[in-house]
């Protein structure tokens, strides 16, 4: 019998291993792929500096938003992860080699990417805006541990502020479970937070996919060949080649001429900047082969276009079975249950086919937000972005991918319910809310689809009729499209 036990004993302590180490090993390439892409967007000027101390809190600065961004990309990867273990599970159910990937493996990925969260939206992010602005207080001696000390300081009041805005929201929603669970910070109110920030990172989703899937389209379009039916290249790379000439002239022109001149000179090599690279991408295009041409972008937009309209006919089918079913709602799990059976009723091509539709949301919402208005001026730019827009940047990727298994889920994308403390949150068991949101997200959707079509369609009218020849500054709001065709026609006549 004491045998037996060791033996338990001993096959839960190689589980636990094997386990930690595949989670480590993952989060040390995500690390360092995370670490590469901020790398290559940092300003390198605010690393290399003659002041030692800046220095050093910039790269502590980075390091904690390496972290961050290896956590929202981990994020990312948890359901389609989980999607494709229960396939491969179903595929190979005797397979020696298949025995690591289990249920408990998941479910620890899920837990560390919770606690990891969690962590770094409330903790490591704040500090390490705080610390990259911090100068260490007055009367102190000067060095890297004053700003960190004043960083630590701020943090705490920052922590409390939030600590009694969330008792006071939870007061007021849960009365007497919110006050008798005071003292209960880390099994009640730290995951009311993140409740919270989920709730917000879904709503935000909610808004930037829809415009995110619309703007697809062009996207893709600006980094494809398009035919010559839809574009004049040989024109258009004579009248940039003909605008670089001149830009060279003035600037040649500007470097002998009076000061006045040459206040312009910045301004006039960004352009000629703009235009050179725009002239080699347009000779590359020409350049192109006929079946690049001709092929690679209608079958791209064609793509597109599938994915966009499965994803709408996925949710409004996820619509009728919330009326009529009740296991259609998101809910958590305490037990995955790995290579049971499939989560998809199409067997392992429809899963296939649910983790491409769950990149593609992802991708969508990061296009969505960077083209928004609001958003913009995150933008990162190669070499030229600052610690503080790095910062920013690595908040929000991470609120939009650790909403994305929640999104998923209740969209009805998947069918792979929610792990750990995913599943939690109480206004997941809301009917209405998860009803509303599909509805939204359905009828937004197709409204973006429908008008990008449109429009898409009669601006490349306009350009095989020969009609982007008209002047620039007359805009699509201020003449009709009938007028535009035509005017086009009677040229053409």
């Amino acid at each position: 019998m004491e045998t037996e036990d060791v033996s338990v004993r001993e096959q839960l302590f190689h589980n636990r291993v094997r386990e930690t180490i595949i989670c480590v090993l993952l989060f040390t390439c995500l690390y360092i792929v995370s670490y590469l892409i901020l790398t290559h967007f940092k300003k390198t000027a605010e690393f290399i500096t003659d002041d030692i101390e800046d220095a050093t809190v910039n790269k502590i600065a980075l390091w904690l938003c390496t972290f961050t961004l290896s956590v929202a990309v981990c994020a990312v990867l948890l359901l389609p992860i989980s999607i494709l273990s229960n396939e491969v599970l179903l595929t190979f159910p005797q397979s020696y080699y298949m025995q690591w990937l289990n249920g408990s493996l998941i479910h620890g990925l899920w837990n560390l990417v919770f606690l990891f969260s969690n962590l770094s939206l409330v903790f490591l992010m704040p500090f390490a805006y705080f610390f990259t602005e911090s100068e260490g207080f007055a009367g102190s001696r000067k060095g890297v541990m004053a700003r960190v000390y004043e960083a630590v300081v701020l943090l705490l009041l920052l922590a409390l502020l939030v600590l009694g805005i969330v008792w006071v929201a939870s007061a007021l929603l849960h009365d007497n479970i919110a006050r008798k669970s005071l003292y209960d910070l880390w099994e009640y109110y730290l995951p009311y937070l993140y409740s919270g920030i989920s709730l917000f990172g879904v709503l935000l989703l909610l808004l930037c996919t829809p415009f995110g899937l619309s703007r697809m389209f062009s996207v893709t379009g600006s980094l494809l060949v398009k035919p010559r039916l839809l574009e004049d290249v040989e024109e258009t790379l004579n009248c940039t080649t003909f605008e670089e000439d001149s830009l060279s002239r003035k600037l040649n022109y500007g470097r002998s001429t009076s000061c006045w001149v040459k206040l312009n000179m910045e301004a006039m090599k960004k352009d000629h900047q703009t235009v050179r690279s725009k002239r080699i991408a347009l000779e590359m295009r020409r350049k192109a082969s006929p079946w690049q041409r001709n092929l690679g972008y209608p079958l791209a937009m064609l793509m597109l276009l599938a994915l966009t309209v499965m994803c709408v006919l996925m949710v409004c089918f996820n619509v009728l079975e919330l009326l009529l079913d009740e296991t259609a709602m998101p809910r958590g799990m305490e037990d995955p249950h790995l290579g049971m059976a499939s989560f998809s009723m199409f067997g392992s091509l429809g899963a296939a086919v649910q983790v491409v539709l769950i990149l593609y949301l992802m991708v969508s919402s990061v296009v969505g937000f960077y083209s928004s208005p609001l958003f913009t001026s995150l933008m990162p730019r190669a070499q030229d972005t600052n610690l503080t827009q790095i910062i920013g940047n690595c908040v929000s990727l991470l609120i939009l991918s650790s909403a994305l298994p929640v999104f998923s889920r209740t969209l009805g994308i998947t069918r792979f319910d929610l792990l750990g403390d995913f599943g939690r949150y109480n206004w997941l068991g809301n009917f209405y809310i998860v009803f509303m949101y599909n509805m939204l997200f359905a009828g937004l959707t197709s409204a973006s689809l429908i008008n990008t079509v449109t429009w898409a369609v009669q601006r490349e009218l306009i350009r095989a009729f020969g009609l982007h020849r008209l002047p620039l500054t007359v805009s699509r709001s201020t003449v009709p499209f009938r007028l535009l065709l035509a005017s086009g026609l009677s040229k053409i006549q």
